[in-house]
């Protein structure tokens, strides 16, 4: 496309011209967009002073350990509550509100006991019986019998109802689960216990319905947590053999390009119509065998997930995904078989130049590294920004009183002036949280804490892309290699990246960081309108999340082309933002067919690791197959070892494929430049490889002289 009419290119900028001082990324070059190296220097110098802040208010002990109502821990040594390790909850269905999530506390009083309640009895029932030592423990410390039943129960001095419950994670929740589809309490459906104890039962269930989601996702947590215990060694081999998988297949990649394209291209193929076979396989098996036809929809959730491998229904949505992802493979491969050997041609540079900066492959664990810094703040900020929230007190009176909603403290209540004032008032926990400057803008903190983390984190990808893209670039803009390669391609990218451009790196992590904060507040706003009827406001919220959504991958896009001019010619963020752009629409059919069949291609690839790999798992945890003399050890939930290896599979052959991806991507706008800068003169020649030139019929008039 390097003769296009002048009037084509009117649409999208200007050409590159022939440059004789051009010889590859520019050395000689400024600082770009330093203002925003400074907002992003004084943003970091905010976020570490909210971090003091929050390490300085908060206490991630809670999060850990249980506390009361008063904010005190239980089973500490030297505290009160020493022989008391378990916390009980007066109503537990106050557990199932949102701000449990941002507290880490449920807005019901909460005392120590020393174990949880192991039988069913109401506090009405208890007071007129010998049962009321035992009710007596489950009560404020110091309570007195002195109170009308319904006084105790306005005060909240003891709890209405107490139900079977068992300990999890030293918190007591009630042994509640389903029988037949009928939900029980123990081992109990009803109890005949007066009067008003149906009717509390009954209300129990209801609320247990309710916090349901919570108990389960506590329960299932603590039994994922159990089946990591045991096989973490086994999950560690998978991802060993993976990243082994991995690098063979760059290793074969290199010398072996072309087959190893068509063999991978035909190994995914098998895997997808193996996985095709063995889904038509279990749904014969179970063809007959009792409650298999039960449908996905009668049977609902369940969290023991090797129930739904017991439906045909399951196997059948299995087989039918694969058999469509088969076809659409297949068909794009049809549709596209006269391009595979140009990308080929692409792919097989791209190794070339990865086997001559093979440090390129161990930089992702630099970007891993710096990641997981970025993840360990955040989340430790989160952890001390959740945690810093008080017991907070109110004075409560059923008559008129001016002190009505004032903070007080429990502890000196009883001899403060406002007991005075108002005889017939209590002081009573209100919620977690907090009336100083600090505590009302903990909101405004916490989002202040995800706008840094995601600034960071994309300032750290952007910083790899940039140091990536200006090593490969050294590469292709060596006429002669590898001689005119410099010495340290990567580490002279990386240190020209710091020491020049952090401020572009800043300005294009920063748009991308103000679309992603978006889309955090447009979800959570979603949340929140989701119990609403209004259907227009629903639609605007989906159309602005489907808006964002596209504008975040395209602006991920752009930057990702735009660092690679700054890699290469040190321009700032908008003029290389401008310049990437202009250059691939100039070029927008080989933008479409070539760079996107390798994207393609390295898809395949990474399906080819992690479905051979998690096969391999699943016959291993499921028992299928032995390795030496070890089996897979006994776990609640297999699909759990196995998913994990999966998702680390993933990521591990990302992160290899990665960098070829950056390769590649570099490799094709230098083609595009060296294109639209040379002829193939003796005085303008091509750099492009001899691959290239062939498939493109270009040749250097120098080399045929």
């Amino acid at each position: 496309m390097g003769g296009e009419q002048p009037h084509y290119y009117g649409k999208h900028g200007t050409p590159q011209k022939y440059d004789p001082t051009f010889k590859g990324p520019i050395y000689n070059r400024g600082c770009t967009d330093v203002i925003c190296c400074v907002f992003l220097f004084l943003a970091i110098v905010g976020y570490v002073a909210v971090g003091i802040i929050a390490w300085t208010h908060g206490d991630p002990r809670k999060v850990i350990y249980p506390t009361d109502s008063r904010g005190e821990f239980c089973g500490q040594k030297g505290t009160k509550n020493a022989n008391k390790p378990f916390l009980f909850y007066f109503n537990i269905v106050k557990c199932a509100s949102p701000l449990v999530l941002l507290e880490f506390q449920c807005p019901t009083p909460q005392i120590c006991v020393e174990k949880c309640p192991d039988r069913y009895l109401t506090f009405l029932n208890a007071r007129t019986s010998r049962d009321f030592e035992y009710y007596k423990q489950f009560c404020v410390p110091g309570f007195q019998n002195n109170k009308g039943v319904a006084e105790v129960l306005r005060d909240d001095d003891c709890p209405a109802v107490l139900t079977p419950s068992k300990p999890l994670a030293r918190r007591c929740f009630p042994a509640i689960h389903a029988h037949k589809g009928v939900l029980m309490v123990g081992n109990e459906t009803t109890y005949e216990d007066g009067h008003g104890a149906r009717k509390n039962v009954t209300e129990l269930v209801e609320g247990a319905k309710k916090a349901n989601g919570v108990l389960e996702a506590r329960q299932l947590a603590m039994r994922i947590f159990e089946d990591y215990t045991v096989s973490w060694y086994w999950i560690v081999i998978g991802l060993v053999i993976a990243m082994v998988m991995s690098l063979l297949f760059i290793v074969l990649l290199r010398f072996l390009a072309g087959i190893m394209v068509w063999v991978m291209i035909v190994l995914v193929i098998l895997v997808l119509g193996y996985g095709i076979f063995h889904c038509y396989m279990e749904y014969a098996r179970l063809r007959g065998e009792a409650g298999s036809d039960v449908s996905l929809v009668d049977l609902g959730f369940q969290t023991d997930f090797r129930v739904y491998l017991h439906l045909r229904q399951t196997w059948m949505a299995f087989m039918i995904i694969l058999s469509i992802l088969e076809v659409v493979i297949i068909l794009l491969l049809i549709f596209l078989r006269k391009r595979i050997l140009i990308a080929i041609a692409l792919i097989k540079e791209a190794s070339r130049a990865v086997g001559y900066v093979m440090c390129s492959m161990l930089y992702p664990l630099v970007t891993f590294f710096l990641l997981c810094l970025c993840i360990a703040y955040w989340a430790s900020t989160a952890v001390f920004l959740s945690t810093s929230n008080e017991a907070v007190y109110k004075i409560f009176d059923d008559v008129t009183c001016p002190l009505t909603g004032k903070t007080c403290n429990p502890e000196t209540f009883p001899s403060a002036n406002e007991s005075r004032l108002c005889p017939n008032a209590r002081c009573q926990f209100a919620f977690y949280g907090g009336e100083s400057g600090y505590h009302r803008a903990l909101l405004g903190l916490q989002i202040f804490n995800a706008f840094m983390f995601f600034w960071l984190a994309n300032f750290v990808l952007a910083l790899g892309q940039v140091t990536l893209a200006g090593a490969f670039a050294s590469y292709y803009w060596a006429l002669q290699k590898p001689d005119d390669l410099p010495a340290f391609p990567l580490f002279s990218a990386f240190s020209r990246a710091l020491r020049y451009h952090t401020g572009s790196l800043a300005f294009g992590a920063l748009i991308l960081a103000i679309v992603q904060i978006i889309r955090v507040m447009l979800e959570y706003l979603d949340q929140r309108l989701k119990a609403a009827e209004n259907k227009f406001a629903k639609f605007l919220m989906t159309c602005l999340k489907c808006c964002f959504w596209c504008l975040e991958k395209f602006i991920k896009f752009l930057n990702r082309n735009a660092y690679i001019m700054i890699a290469i010619y040190g321009t700032n963020f908008c003029t290389s933002a401008r310049n990437a752009f202009f250059l691939l629409m100039r070029n927008i059919i080989r933008v479409a067919v070539l760079d996107k069949v390798t994207d393609f291609l390295f898809l395949l690839g990474k399906l080819l690791i992690v479905g051979s790999v998690g096969i391999l798992a699943f016959f291993f945890f499921t028992h299928r197959i032995r390795i030496v003399q070890d089996t897979a050890p006994p776990l609640n939930y297999y699909w759990v070892p196995i998913l994990t290896v999966i998702v680390g599979s993933y990521l591990i052959a990302h992160g290899f494929f990665s960098v070829y991806g950056m390769c590649v991507d570099t490799l094709f706008l230098c083609f595009l430049e060296d294109l639209e800068r040379n002829d193939g003169s003796a005085e303008r020649p091509y750099y492009m490889s001899s691959t290239l030139k062939k498939l493109l019929n270009k040749t250097n008039k120098k080399l045929e002289s």
